[in-house]
């Protein structure tokens, strides 16, 4: 069992994952065009419905696992502790601002703002990207600032983390959301769509490397191994 925990193998399938996830998102957008524009023939809307799940799912969901928590950053990256933070502060920055244009991108279709948010996966991406933002703003406080005090670090660290977690959970649920309520949508509004065509198996299958891609990110924080425990005692 020992050997299945090994920073190594643990940070292999999270990259396998989420080489399989980006891989089925561009495919998914390029190859079944239709599904993002049923009724539309513009250009522009085209390319915005095109960014929502792009920058969602690769700029946010990704960028924001490859980072979290500060686990998976400090596996590879050489260097000080303080060039590890640095970084992990930055690539959260990229992370946010990706997640916030791509809610952005769904205020520009013709229907107007309050047509997009009807949904349960609408709220929950609101939630997730606020709560994200608040994640970073604490993170910039508390850890990267260097007049914060050690003490007051230690004490939010497990803060940090569990708010990171669940932010990181949220956003991962929200996928699965977005995913089924597409997927609904195609099968309800176009005949020809069954529930075994390729573009269903496709959709489902991304659902399921995500699911695959947290669990393998969340492994990483909950082992006492390398995860947030062997961060606190670094700041002792």
């Amino acid at each position: 069992m020992a050997s299945l925990l090994c920073p190594a193998l643990v940070l292999f399938a999270a990259r396998l994952s989420g080489f399989a996830v980006g891989l089925l998102v561009l495919f998914w957008v390029l190859t079944f065009k239709s599904t993002f524009l049923p009724s539309s023939l513009s250009q522009q809307d085209f390319i915005y419905a095109v960014l929502h799940p792009l920058l969602m799912v690769i700029g946010f969901i990704l960028l924001s696992g490859e980072v979290f928590a500060a686990i998976l950053v400090h596996r590879w990256l050489p260097g000080s502790m303080g060039l590890k933070k640095s970084v992990h502060l930055g690539l959260q920055g990229v992370a946010l601002a990706s997640g916030i244009f791509g809610i952005w991108t769904k205020f520009q279709g013709k229907d107007g703002i309050v047509a997009n948010f009807y949904s349960l996966h609408s709220w929950m991406g609101l939630i997730c990207i606020s709560l994200f933002g608040i994640q970073w703003l604490l993170g910039f406080l508390n850890f990267w600032h260097r007049r914060e005090a050690k003490i007051a670090r230690i004490k939010i660290l497990p803060w940090h983390v569990f708010l990171g977690l669940y932010t990181y959970a949220l956003a991962v649920a929200t996928a699965e959301t977005g995913l089924l309520e597409k997927l609904a949508f195609i099968q309800s509004k176009r005949n020809n769509v069954s529930k075994h065509s390729t573009e269903s198996l496709l959709v489902n299958s991304l659902g399921l490397f995500l699911a695959m891609l947290s669990g393998f990110v969340i492994l990483a924080a909950v082992s006492p191994k390398y995860g947030y425990h062997t961060l606190q005692s670094r700041q002792h």
